[in-house]
């Protein structure tokens, strides 16, 4: 966390490939100019250069010696920067997965703010939705998030399927032990369980630019489910226009981008961002995108 009052300069970054239509930067910037804070954001994009999450070791040495005040953590880094910290949140160890880097004092300390944005976005943007039985789709770093947040926000049951099935009853085990073994599980059946479902997460990068399509059978969704995104670039994607088209209830990722940032906001400053203002910075950005 940066002396706000002794240093107004806020140096920030986003680690992750395919980012460039991120609107981190945006957002942390408008939101430490209205703080009275100089802050830059840069774009760590592994894809424009030709890296892999295998640098991030060099990544990280090199953010340190230009005095970055912290990092943010995408895809695919959530999970392998764990062993590169020195210290860890108690959200961050339990879930395995970071999302926010603080740089003080030679030390790297890894935090998840992606879980409460998940629950924040989701307790406005569905505040009633049925949580008997919950399907989601992706165990990954940000699965594990949103998998947490699933059950803090009470719902009863919740079926995790991955591509990578051991992930996902890892990531089912993990939760069980703290949240009880009834209520979560990995699945093996996907068409009965999103039968049985009031509502479809999506928490694979499915529906990116560089990863188009659907993350399930379109046939498998039906209009009682309530459907919901972590993908926020593009805002409306494949999944979602499909669900809305049949009559579900959906809820875009951008919620989750937004209360991910103001919890990481307030981590690399130690201030108290204004959520709306952030929530507006990031509705007029999106809503000038779309009309471009």
């Amino acid at each position: 966390m940066m002396n706000a009052s002794r240093d107004p300069t806020l140096l920030l970054g986003l680690i992750g490939a395919g980012i460039q239509a991120s609107l981190a930067p945006a957002l942390h910037e408008l939101e430490g100019s209205a703080q009275g804070l100089r802050t830059i954001y840069q774009l760590i994009d592994l894809d424009i250069l030709g890296l892999t999450e295998d640098a991030l070791p060099e990544l990280l040495v090199a953010a340190e010696r230009m005095g970055f005040t912290g990092l943010n953590i995408t895809h695919p880094c959530k999970q392998a920067v764990v062993p590169l910290l020195h210290g860890l949140s108690p959200e961050a160890h339990a879930l395995g997965a970071v999302n926010t880097v603080l740089l003080q004092g030679g030390k790297r300390i890894g935090h998840n703010t992606d879980w409460w944005g998940f629950a924040e976005s989701f307790r406005r943007g569905l505040p009633d939705a049925a949580l008997g039985h919950v399907v989601q789709l992706g165990a990954g770093g940000a699965g594990s998030a949103v998998a947490q947040a699933t059950l803090t926000l009470g719902a009863r049951h919740l079926t995790i399927f991955d591509v990578d099935a051991e992930r996902a009853g890892a990531l089912a085990d993990r939760l069980g032990t703290k949240f009880g073994k009834a209520r979560v599980a990995a699945g093996t059946d996907l068409g009965a369980a999103v039968a049985a479902a009031d509502g479809v997460i999506n928490a694979t990068p499915m529906g990116m630019a560089h990863y188009p399509g659907l993350p399930l059978p379109a046939e498998l969704l039906r209009r009682e489910l309530w459907v919901s995104e972590i993908v926020y670039f593009p805002l409306e994607t494949a999944l979602l226009r499909v669900a809305r088209a049949i009559g579900c209830r959906t809820l875009n990722g951008g919620g989750m981008a937004v209360f991910q940032a103001v919890e990481a906001f307030h981590l690399f400053t130690g201030i108290t961002p204004d959520a709306e203002r952030m929530q507006r910075c990031f509705a007029a950005m999106t809503s000038a995108s779309a009309t471009a």
